[in-house]
């Protein structure tokens, strides 16, 4: 049997065959996470919101989102990956067609509230799901792959967005159908996904036999490996200090990314006066690098084998360009400029930090622990909105919140350089790519 064949035509068959259905669902997904920044260009106008309840609102999700993470992540490897997305897809589009119909703060809180609770789950789930179909040395390459829909997503989002909140129909402002046309794709979708995805490898018929066992077989023995090299239990795992390090670093870093994504529009039209649809085009760029940044890294990542300097570094130049930016917001072309460099880091550290503990850790403790590391961390995503919208309020400027989040990634880098936290190659990795 030749198994380098063998292996190499089923990475092509499982990466063509998952990886651009799950891309598909991540925009959708982070579509209807993050159109509440454009739909804000109108939508705090038109409710009179002030920057801190806007703030408080947008971030209120990952109140939500914390509650439903880890039992979400365990479902997904004890029960059913394919069913357990698409539950979340359905509930969480009924939810942001819903925000389109908001009248009031308390409104508002409660919708975005239940968008996190209904979403929850989804992203460590799918870690958790590409466990089941890449072997760890392929990990970060799927994992930019997959969330490279994130900075795609803004990009899709910003015409789309800056065309609707132009329109009015039956009576209703475009921010409204903002949120009502773009939450329908996510409900269609949980019903495509019940048919289309796979749980786990023996189940696939859409993969030759040969090819088949090959990847049982693989990840058997990295299942096993990892189990030798690391046999505690969920609550032993989670207080060694390189879980804490990874769920404080990631909390700092996301405290810096939603801050960034919530405001950056907002931030643009206020300092460049810009109409809307320019804003929502310019504000494309950043998440332009960001997709480079990110595909490129996480090739480099897998290539060397290397997760933490292609974590830390990415945090660094994030919290350098937010950092610049501030200086330079009396040019607008060049905040943007700053703006993009940030969001380059923001999205290059992505593949090779997911990438860190699953370099450890394997089976359900590997999806409780992930679903801790995302529903602790997203916490910093309630944190970064609303820090920049409470010091916009009291310092009628920016600038303050935006050091305060160019500061987190710095923080975050430290945490990630502060002590070994990656795993080692595995010995089934090893002669796999020998």
């Amino acid at each position: 049997m030749n198994r380098p064949g063998i292996a190499d035509r089923a990475r092509k068959r499982i990466t063509r065959r998952i990886l651009p259905y799950l891309f598909l669902l991540y925009i959708v997904a982070y579509l209807d996470r993050v159109n509440l920044s454009y739909a804000a260009l109108e939508m705090n106008k038109d409710l009179r919101f002030s920057p801190e309840v806007y703030g408080f609102g947008a971030g209120i999700f990952f109140a939500g989102y914390f509650l439903l993470e880890i039992p979400g992540a365990i479902l997904v490897e004890k029960w059913s990956a394919r069913a357990w997305i698409a539950r979340i897809m359905i509930s969480w589009g009924v939810v942001a067609v819903l925000t389109g119909f908001v009248h009031s703060a308390t409104q508002f809180y409660w919708i975005r509230f239940l968008l996190g609770a209904a979403e929850a789950g989804f992203f460590p789930g799918i870690v958790v799901y590409l466990s089941h179909w890449f072997l760890y040395e392929d990990r970060a390459k799927a994992l930019a792959t997959f969330a490279a829909a994130q900075p795609i997503a803004n990009i899709i989002a910003a015409p789309i967005s800056g065309f609707l909140l132009g329109i009015h129909w039956l009576g209703m402002p475009g921010w409204r159908w903002l949120f009502i046309l773009e939450g329908i794709p996510a409900v269609v979708l949980g019903g495509i996904t019940l048919i289309y995805l796979t749980d786990w490898p023996h189940q696939a018929r859409w993969l030759p036999g040969a090819e088949r066992q090959w990847i049982i077989e693989e990840l058997q023995e990295e299942k096993r490996t990892r189990q030798e090299a690391h046999p505690y239990g969920v609550w032993k795992t989670l207080g060694q200090p390189r879980m804490i390090v990874l769920i404080v670093a990631y909390f700092f870093m996301v405290t810096s990314v939603y801050g960034f994504t919530f405001w950056m529009p907002a931030i643009v039209k206020k300092l460049s006066g810009f109409s809307n649809l320019s804003v929502s085009l310019l504000s494309a760029l950043p998440y332009t690098v960001g997709l480079i940044a990110m595909l490129l890294l996480g090739w480099s990542s897998d290539r060397t084998k290397e997760r933490r300097w292609h974590t830390a570094l990415p945090m660094i130049v994030a919290g350098t360009g937010l950092a610049l930016a501030v200086l330079s917001q009396n040019v607008p072309i060049l905040m943007i400029a700053m703006f993009c460099l940030a969001a380059a880091g923001m999205y290059g550290y992505f593949p090779a930090f997911w990438s860190l503990p699953s370099g450890f850790l394997t089976g359900t403790v590997a999806a409780a622990l992930i679903g801790t590391i995302n529903s602790i961390g997203n916490l910093g995503g309630f944190a970064g909105p609303y820090v920049v919208g409470y010091l916009n309020r009291i310092a009628h400027s920016f600038s303050a919140g935006v050091i305060c989040l160019a500061l987190s990634a710095v923080v975050a880098a430290g945490l990630i350089l502060s002590g070994r936290i990656g795993g080692q190659q595995t010995a089934s990795s090893k002669a796999t790519s020998a």
